[in-house]
């Protein structure tokens, strides 16, 4: 793992690096040092691993936590080359749907099979963010919607290390079996007129969740419209289970 370039903005240091071909970025306090819990985090389809969105998130836990958070890109995100087999799958399903076809399985096909590419990366880089002095091996925690969510569950069923987890924007045809290997608290993001992940599917997953602590958190409007207050849970969740 190779540090390529460091910003400070408000207290929170940004450290983007490299590890192999996976690029990254880790947030973590100026001047942090010793062990911290670390929520690594996953992005959304179509953005990046320092999407605006993921940036704000990752700065609210750093800030106001003292956490350090992580996040990479996936294949074919970001500054990570096309992907020609995943281009060519988005591309034909982008045009079936088009055409008419349901969405939910043919995202739920494609987020399966990146899935497989996806979850070891995710723990080498793991792996590798936890040497760091400023982060060492502290509680672990996951966040991640829609593609996060049908990436992320399957890694969090893979990885002992994650202790709590927020999901959403997801359904069950991807990871409903990975979902029943989670025992973790869960926090779980419904959107109850989401245009891309039909509600029973998402509620599906909710349901298949092993976990003994899981909250719904089901608020009206479609899959981008996420209200803002749910980043004020996500942070008194984390709180919760990883300490500080």
């Amino acid at each position: 793992m190779r540090f390529t370039s460091e910003t400070s903005f408000d207290g929170v240091r940004e450290q983007l690096f490299t590890l192999g071909e996976i690029p990254g970025v880790l947030w973590t306090p100026e001047g942090a040092v010793g062990t911290r819990p670390l929520i690594l985090m996953g992005h959304g389809g179509g953005r990046h691993k320092a999407d605006p969105e993921i940036a704000h998130r990752a700065h609210r836990f750093v800030a106001e936590r003292g956490f350090a958070v992580a996040a990479v890109d996936v294949p074919g995100h970001g500054d990570r080359p096309k992907h020609e087999e995943y281009d060519r799958i988005a591309t034909a399903n982008q045009a079936r749907m088009e055409a008419g076809e349901e969405p939910a399985p043919l995202i739920a096909g494609f987020q399966a099979l990146v899935a497989r590419q996806t979850v070891p990366e995710w723990r080498a880089v793991l792996d590798a963010v936890q040497q760091w002095d400023h982060v060492g091996h502290g509680p672990v925690g996951y966040w991640g919607v829609s593609l996060g969510c049908g990436l992320g569950v399957p890694f969090v069923a893979a990885e002992p290390r994650v202790r709590a987890a927020v999901f959403g924007l997801g359904g069950a045809l991807a990871s409903a079996d990975a979902a029943a290997r989670i025992t973790v608290p869960v926090e779980f993001l419904v959107q109850w007129d989401d245009e891309r992940v039909p509600r029973d599917h998402c509620l599906a997953l909710f349901d298949a969740l092993a976990s003994v602590e899981k909250t719904l958190h089901a608020n009206p409007g479609k899959h981008g419209e996420v209200p803002a207050f749910e980043l004020d849970s996500a942070v008194r969740f984390f709180a919760r289970h990883l300490g500080s």
